[in-house]
């Protein structure tokens, strides 16, 4: 059964983001042929049917459909993005960058840990959450 979904133009984002009621949305912005996008597309789909009941997750390549690029920041070959009641779910991972998870977990356990904590505090009306991990060894060096 299939569990991730690709995303093509913009309209397909918007509607995925807007009509999702009940279940964290997670879209997964990124260059499809980008080597760290395959990992974090496999590990998506490693856990999509563990998720399934609390998220959709779907999948956008940046340069087929390049409309949300400036508005999110969506420089990275890869990132991960929340979206719950077509609010934007923002999480701190100890990296500096609250609006998106745009590194690799070190395991499947911690992603679906991390979706499960921005999920709980988006049904409590948090706009932010707290990630179970620190990822302050994962910020870029300047």
């Amino acid at each position: 059964m299939e569990f991730l979904y690709n995303l093509h133009s913009g309209w397909h984002v918007d509607q995925a983001i807007v009509t999702e009621e009940e279940r964290l949305v997670v879209v997964r912005f990124g260059r499809t042929a980008d080597r760290e996008c395959m990992l974090m597309d496999e590990m998506l789909a490693s856990v999509a049917e563990k998720v399934r009941n609390f998220v959709a997750i779907y999948l956008c390549d940046i340069d087929e459909v390049p409309d949300f690029n400036d508005m999110y920041e969506l420089n990275d070959n890869m990132c991960l993005m929340f979206f719950y009641k077509n609010k934007h779910m923002m999480c701190d991972f100890g990296t500096g960058n609250n609006n998106k998870m745009n590194f690799l977990p070190d395991d499947k356990q911690e992603l679906i840990d991390i979706m499960e904590t921005i999920f709980r505090g988006a049904r409590k009306n948090k706009g932010i959450v707290v990630s179970p991990y620190d990822y302050n060894h994962k910020r870029p060096s300047d």
